[in-house]
């Protein structure tokens, strides 16, 4: 039973730290990057939202409600990334970050719903004939909160670095890595089956 659940753990931190798959961490980066370590609440909030939508999807999928094309999931993970970073760069040092929970909270969610759709296959397999899906479910969003929670603290860690002992505005900060990702993902959304 241990046995299990730390498998389903393990396998969700491993979904997320895949480095073959690192369109999630492209996410999670993006989702972090304009925020410091005082925010830490608000930055728990987004990533819960994120695991939240993330899991719905996977639930959705294991029960039959809903199948999709993988094609359009494929283009449409770095389409959210693209807009994620888009948004940061053209809202550095505008605050826009710290604006109520409203639009920012259901565009996380409603990403996490697209990116979890992109593993739902996968997810399908894993399962196979297990009764116990709902638990198998939760065990895996666990180790996926891990993971996220392991690399947002990365991120501020590495933004409280550049910006204290190297002297980077936070502005420029935001600018820079929400661009290097713009960057990233461009190849991703030219080179998916959707477009071909």
């Amino acid at each position: 039973m241990l046995e299990n659940f730390w498998f389903n753990v393990e396998y969700g931190v491993n979904h997320v730290l895949d480095i073959n798959a690192y369109d999630h961490v492209l996410f999670l980066i993006v989702l972090t990057v304009p925020y410091l370590f005082r925010d830490w609440k608000r930055v728990l909030l987004l990533v819960t939202m994120f695991t939240l939508g993330h899991t719905l999807s996977l639930v959705m999928a294991a029960y039959g409600v809903i199948t999709v094309n993988g094609a359009i999931v494929e283009f449409l993970i770095p389409v959210t990334i693209m807009v994620a970073a888009l948004f940061n760069v053209f809202t550095a040092g505008k605050g826009a970050q710290k604006e109520k929970v409203g639009i920012l909270f259901l565009t996380t969610l409603f990403f996490g719903l697209i990116h979890g759709l992109g593993f739902a296959r996968e997810f399908k397999m894993l399962l196979g004939s297990n009764d116990n899906k709902i638990l198998l479910l939760l065990e895996f969003a666990l180790g996926i909160e891990l993971a996220q929670i392991i690399i947002v603290f990365i991120v501020l860690f590495l933004g409280y670095l550049v910006q204290t002992i190297f002297r980077f505005s936070k502005r420029d900060w935001v600018m820079v890595i929400s661009s290097i990702v713009v960057g990233l993902v461009i190849p991703m959304i030219l080179n998916s089956d959707f477009l071909s």
